[in-house]
């Protein structure tokens, strides 16, 4: 905690140098800002400030493993831009779209946009409406962070995830518990080669599991 009384950002660990590269000065200010206005505007929890690197930014850049080179990534619910800013600062060869219905946090998502000067585009609205998939137009990967349950976060993308689409979804220890007894639901909604995958092995604490599923042909 800063003589000001606002909470301080933790220093980067010696990991998130390997992970960011160029990019590591722009991580920096993205947690930065996390502890400040992320924590005032309650996009962040007061708590979570000493943990911002190993439980939320490394955690969300790890998922950049399960990323197809040149990927256009649209990350749903994004909030504070969990995963979607610190896979595509690992990333630069993505092309990120931050999805978010609500104002306040899309307020804050275009502000990290415009202070880190990179192209990402912030659409306001909600992954299943028609405008929203209009406005994002052709999706290779969807990413989400925690957005809902499984089945209910296939149905609400679905008009994004077009046959061929990736659904990488960083999700709990109970919905890996899950995740078997839900696979045939989530085939019967039109979703292929789902698997939990280990990223970030090698980032200690930070590493993570996603969900990976491919939207089938129909």
């Amino acid at each position: 905690m800063s003589a000001s009384g606002a909470l301080s950002a933790p220093p980067a660990p010696d990991a998130a140098r390997s992970v960011f590269g160029p990019a590591l000065p722009d991580a920096e200010r993205y947690v930065a800002r996390l502890a400040s206005d992320g924590v005032t505007r309650g996009l962040i929890g007061p708590r979570e400030v000493p943990r911002l690197w190993e439980r939320h930014v490394l955690n969300s850049a790890a998922v950049a493993e399960a990323v197809p080179e040149g990927a256009r990534v649209v990350d749903v619910g994004s909030g504070a831009g969990l995963p979607g800013v610190p896979l595509a600062l690992a990333r630069p060869d993505v092309r990120l779209t931050l999805v978010e219905p609500m104002a306040r946090r899309v307020e804050f998502l275009e502000e990290v946009v415009a202070e880190l000067g990179t192209p990402w585009r912030v659409v306001r609205g909600r992954a299943e409406e028609r405008a929203v998939v209009r406005e994002v137009g052709p999706v290779d990967v969807v990413t989400a962070r925690a957005v809902a349950a499984l089945p209910r976060l296939v149905g609400w993308c679905r008009g994004l995830l077009r046959p061929g689409a990736q659904l990488v979804a960083l999700v709990g220890a109970r919905a890996l518990e899950e995740l078997p007894g839900l696979v045939p639901e989530l085939e019967r909604a039109g979703m292929r080669d789902v698997h939990a995958r280990a990223v970030g092995t090698g980032l200690g604490e930070a590493a993570t599991t996603v969900v990976v599923m491919t939207r089938g042909p129909r």
